[in-house]
């Protein structure tokens, strides 16, 4: 019996369920005023700072909570009202914008306070963002749960398209004040989203015998167990040191590098957001016509050598064309080591599981964004950068022998 050739409206099919389209489109407004906001702070410490130490370490901030609070998240997202905690979330976000934005318009931004609340905004994301991973995977069946992350990881990403040029229009004609009003008013497509969701289960009820820490535990322990969960996020780790630090060091690369300003970091910025908010729309495609491990093994084995493309273009044009590739590739892998993660386990874990795969990437990516700028700083951008993107290429190698162990597990 032959198998049909795969729907090219495969990557869409996660939009034809209500709770999953409002949940989107809510996310999605958000995402534009979070990316309005990062350009606009990033190209802010840079500029006055004139270091990329600072640039990484203010980027660094806003992850690292996770490293205490993601399990607390994760369980704190199974056991509570997913919806709930989700609102109380982007309200408390849109507090701290606001607060972000009054400073501005005052006169009182300093380098100090921008660190001091991307702390706090960090803190938020990292308690109730596993609540919105676990809803989003409940709002779709089991089979359309890869369209559902793909299409999720494309509305993050439209928001890269289409926030950092709003910003750098804004920055350029009027304040940094009127960026973080916008993203201010954002949250509340969140909060009006959430009126939406119906059908969607809140939370799935714990075992009535586990405690809070307990199941913290619980989540640790079923990772451990599970090998193919193990290799997704020890590559969900390699890729958040190695790789991920391009996505705050931009303002580095088009200031320090190529003694451009706001609109260069806007347009490196949109670019990966644009490559990957199209790899986000053709992944369900890719997967049904590759295999999910093929695709996943493949786009592993070619985002070392596109960050170092990146990374090494002698010229803005070029870089621009490398970082459009290398936002595509930064999606497929990250899309389909979650989907790994969500596809082993029972709705019942899958909030601690996420923030187990989250917690990962934030640690590795704080100490990847902070480390790479201080280095660079003292050894130069390019050797520094490209030289964490090789490593990761010989990573993946590795990983590759291990693939009958891992990956083969992936296609259950």
């Amino acid at each position: 019996m032959s198998t049909p050739p795969p729907s090219r409206l495969s990557s869409l099919r996660a939009l034809k369920h209500r709770d999953f389209a409002f949940l989107w489109g809510g996310a999605a407004l958000s995402n534009i005023g979070t990316w309005m906001e990062v350009l606009a702070l990033g190209v802010y410490v840079t500029k006055v700072t004139g270091r990329a130490e600072w640039t990484g370490g203010v980027a660094a901030l806003t992850w690292l909570p996770s490293i205490l609070l993601s399990p607390l998240g994760g369980a704190l997202g199974d056991r509570f009202d997913r919806r709930r905690a989700v609102g109380i979330g982007a309200l408390v976000q849109m507090v701290l914008a606001g607060t972000l934005a009054a400073l501005a318009f005052t006169g009182g931004l300093t380098v100090r306070w921008v660190a001091v609340i991307s702390f706090l905004n960090g803190c938020a994301v990292t308690l109730f963002m596993p609540a919105f991973s676990a809803l989003i995977a409940v709002s779709v069946p089991k089979e359309d749960l890869h369209s559902a992350l793909s299409l999720n990881s494309a509305q993050a990403n439209l928001g890269r398209i289409c926030g950092p040029a709003l910003a750098a229009l804004l920055i350029a004609h009027t304040d940094i004040g009127w960026v973080l009003l916008l993203n201010t008013f954002s949250f509340g497509a969140v909060m009006l989203s959430l009126l939406g969701v119906r059908g969607a289960p809140a939370a799935v009820k714990p075992a009535s015998t586990e405690g809070l820490w307990a199941g913290i535990a619980r989540g640790f322990q079923v990772a451990r167990a599970d090998e193919a969960l193990l290799m997704a996020m020890g590559g969900t780790l390699a890729i958040a040191v190695c790789i991920a630090p391009f996505t705050a060091l931009a303002p580095v690369m088009a200031i320090r590098v190529f003694g451009q300003d706001a609109g260069a970091t806007s347009m490196l910025v949109t670019a990966q957001g644009a490559g990957a908010f199209l790899a986000a729309l053709s992944a369900g495609t890719l997967a049904d016509w590759m295999g999910r491990g093929r695709l996943l093994e493949v786009s592993l084995l070619l985002i070392g050598p596109a960050a170092a493309a990146y990374w090494l273009s002698p010229s803005l044009g070029m870089a621009t064309v490398a970082v459009l590739a290398l936002g595509a590739l930064y999606m497929l892998t990250l899309t389909g080591l979650a989907t790994l993660c969500q596809a082993r386990v029972s709705g019942e874990l899958q909030a601690r599981i996420a923030s187990l795969n989250s917690m990962l990437l934030f640690v590795g990516f704080t100490v990847g964004v902070w480390s790479q700028g201080a280095l660079a700083d003292r050894l130069g951008v390019r050797p520094v950068m490209g030289g964490a993107a090789f490593g990761f290429l010989l990573f993946t190698v590795l990983l590759r022998t291990l693939r009958s162990r891992g990956f083969a597990a992936y296609e259950t």
